[in-house]
């Protein structure tokens, strides 16, 4: 089949990354210090290469990540105990006006788009679906059995289903939460009739740098979005041009009185290093500019 596919040039997108907020350690700058963020753990794998390549160039720098369910990045957020997050959404109005009455400015941004992933087990047939079929999965009006898997009761892609798909209406009851991602797929391995919801980076291939392949563990579902003919994967072009269906963002949250190491953490990430190495998870940069190539590719 032909494919386009995404090209990441070295013309970066402007981006500030002054905070004000919390409290935060004396001694800490963009470059030298310690830190503690909380990461929404759909992008664990991600963040951790970022960190890695960040030290590597900063090595008197430490970023001690904790990856938890999405709705306790927010807690830590309002409670102190974290002056970055990483996301899938921004603040919201009434999170903003909090913010206000507290006269601070928390800064945040757009990283990067993510895509939700569907897997399935390899000896189920239904690997191709519209996304009305997804809906009936959903909302369990589908007629087949399936059994829905997700990371965590709390996690940001339970939010996503649920504001994004079923539009509030509940989960049926064959849904269960995992304990990780990895055991997301571990369970879709042995269960022919689950589907696992999960970020795209957990299953990205990762090895050689040119490949758009997934994860040999599992299937990936091709879906057709809504007024679209062609079923896709979660592929980069599929996802910057937002027709594979589930995309969300991927942002920063930062507040902090001046210019510390969550800062040049966040400038980092928003660099054309840090976003090559988002590029290298799957997801569309959002702070490069990108050129679209043709290219023929089999299955």
């Amino acid at each position: 089949m032909g494919l386009a596919f995404a090209t990441v040039t070295v013309s970066m997108l402007a981006t500030g990354c002054g905070g004000s907020g919390s409290q935060q350690g004396e001694l800490d700058t963009p470059t030298k210090g310690e830190i503690h963020i909380s990461v929404d753990k759909t992008y664990q794998p991600l963040l951790e290469s970022e960190i890695r390549v960040f030290q590597s160039q900063y090595p008197n720098a430490k970023i001690i990540a904790d990856y938890k369910p999405e709705a306790e990045c927010f807690k830590d957020l309002f409670d102190d105990s974290a002056r970055l997050i990483i996301v899938t959404r921004e603040l919201k109005e009434n999170e903003l006006e909090y913010f206000k009455k507290e006269k601070i400015r928390p800064q945040s941004g757009k990283l990067a788009t993510d895509a939700i992933a569907l897997i399935v087990n390899h000896n189920n047939s239904d690997s191709i679906l519209t996304m009305d079929q997804v809906r009936e999965i959903m909302n369990g009006k589908a007629q087949k059995k399936w059994n829905i898997v997700f990371d965590d009761q709390n996690s940001s892609t339970v939010r996503f289903i649920l504001d994004s798909i079923n539009k509030g209406q509940p989960l049926p009851p064959n849904t269960m939460a995992a304990k990780s991602n990895k055991e997301v797929q571990a369970h879709v391995e042995k269960d022919k009739d689950a589907i696992g919801v999960i970020g795209v980076n957990w299953i990205s291939d990762t090895n050689d740098s040119t490949t758009i392949e997934f994860s040999s563990r599992v299937t990936t579902v091709k879906l057709r979005g809504d007024g679209y003919t062609d079923f896709v994967k979660p592929y980069q072009y599929y996802i910057g041009t937002k027709s594979y269906p589930l995309t969300r963002g991927m942002y920063y949250i930062l507040k902090e009185p001046r210019q510390g190491l969550g800062s040049g953490f966040v400038t980092f990430l928003s660099s054309q290093p840090g976003q090559l190495v988002i590029g290298k998870f799957k997801l569309f940069p959002a702070r490069l500019n990108i050129v679209f190539r043709e290219a023929t590719l089999t299955e």
